[in-house]
């Protein structure tokens, strides 16, 4: 059986060719991994807490990004430690620009002075890399797989630029426009919710526990709320969204979520410097 301890850069570009040798000379055999920097620990990951990366990982956010939210609960998942550091997206630091030149936005998981970007890259990335590590974050199945990647681009794709939109809005015209925007996204993933929750016969989209597409939804709800306190408008109702809102009591239940999604509060905060700087219409009385 080939062995092989993952430990440098150059090892990790070379393990999908190794593991396709040792596939072909050992069907069925798996990689055997000695011990090394990039094993996790069981220890959970507190914001306020540098720890140590293991495999040298380090992850640049921002404590209030749902982007940043879902990386986090996904390194949460795979119990892996590493070094948070709180980066000022609005002042782009010279770190954020070193790594992410491109889109010059968080998150940027960094393994082994690699730097990754784009959420849903970062989570299939620690989900495949860490595969042995805690549940897996991906469907096994490959229709699933495909599924839960389609409603995660959808959450990106209108959800998230919908609900960003209520606090940018230059007029309360605009707002109002966004508002219904966002409440169409969610009337769109009640729909999804019936087919992927069976009809709420299961707790979570990836089933029994959280998963990929979990995470994708499950990373917005705080800002849900945090909306609801700035602007008065309820998004999950009972009434027209009843599986998204028991999915979402559910989601919050969960030690991940328990450890890792900022409080509402927070994001209000951070949304009135985002208006503030940005010169967006304030909440009308």
């Amino acid at each position: 059986q080939i062995r092989l301890c993952i430990t440098r850069p150059d090892l990790l570009q070379t393990y999908q060719l190794v593991t396709s040798l040792n596939d072909y000379i050992y069907p069925g055999q798996p990689i055997a991994s000695y011990p090394n920097p990039n094993r996790v620990t069981d220890r959970a990951i507190p914001i306020a807490e540098t720890m140590a990366g293991e495999g040298d990982l380090k992850l640049l956010g921002l404590l209030v990004s749902p982007f940043v939210t879902r990386v986090r609960l996904a390194l949460h998942i795979k119990g892996l430690s590493y070094e948070y550091i709180e980066t000022d997206v609005l002042d782009k630091g010279e770190l954020l620009l070193r790594y992410n030149p491109v889109h010059k936005k968080v998150p940027v998981l960094i393994h082994n002075g690699l730097p990754l970007c784009e959420s849903q890259v970062i989570v299939q990335y620690v989900d495949e890399v860490w595969a042995a590590a805690g549940k897996p974050i991906l469907p096994a199945d490959p229709y699933a797989r495909a599924t839960a990647r389609f409603w995660a681009a959808y959450v990106d794709d209108k959800l998230f630029p919908a609900w960003l939109g209520i606090l940018l809005a230059p007029t309360e015209a605009a707002r109002a426009e966004k508002v219904g925007e966002t409440l169409a996204a969610l009337a769109q993933l009640e729909v999804a919710a019936a087919e992927c929750l069976d009809g709420g016969k299961k707790p979570f989209f990836a089933g029994d526990s959280i998963g990929f597409l979990d995470l994708a939804v499950g990373c917005n709800m705080f800002w849900m709320e945090a909306l609801r306190r700035m602007f008065g408008v309820t998004f999950l109702d009972a009434g027209k969204t009843p599986l998204l809102v028991a999915w979402a009591g559910r989601f919050a239940g969960t030690e991940a979520a328990t450890a890792v999604v900022p409080d509402p509060d927070d994001a209000v905060a951070f949304a009135r410097k985002l208006q503030a700087k940005y010169g967006s219409a304030p909440p009308a009385n």
